[in-house]
């Protein structure tokens, strides 16, 4: 389980919004870290209410919420494994790329 401290800063907290031309929706970025820098939260996000109704319109999605790191696509939300940061926002781009090319 995860456990998440009240010290924590959130050093990013991005709202990318997308013209509907290029695909609509928005990307949205939050990360926290801990006093020795290290990322303790995170949040990466595309969302879409036009494509999806579920799950607050989130498409694609990582985070560390509810205790264990997880994907949410199209409403449903699977554990991933974690092995970093930098490999859940390779990830992220990985996914949220293939679904614009889709488009």
């Amino acid at each position: 389980m995860i456990k998440f401290n009240m010290a924590d800063t959130k050093i990013i907290d991005d709202v990318h919004h997308i013209t509907p031309k290029r695909g609509n929706g928005q990307l949205r970025r939050e990360i926290w870290v801990n006093e020795q820098g290290n990322v303790m939260r995170y949040n990466l996000a595309y969302i879409n209410h036009a494509l999806c109704g579920e799950d607050n319109g989130r498409i694609v999605g990582y985070d560390n919420q509810h205790g264990y790191h997880h994907r949410h696509y199209f409403g449903a939300v699977t554990p991933v494994i974690f092995t970093s940061f930098e490999d859940i926002e390779d990830q992220f781009q990985s996914d949220w790329t293939a679904l614009r090319s889709n488009a």
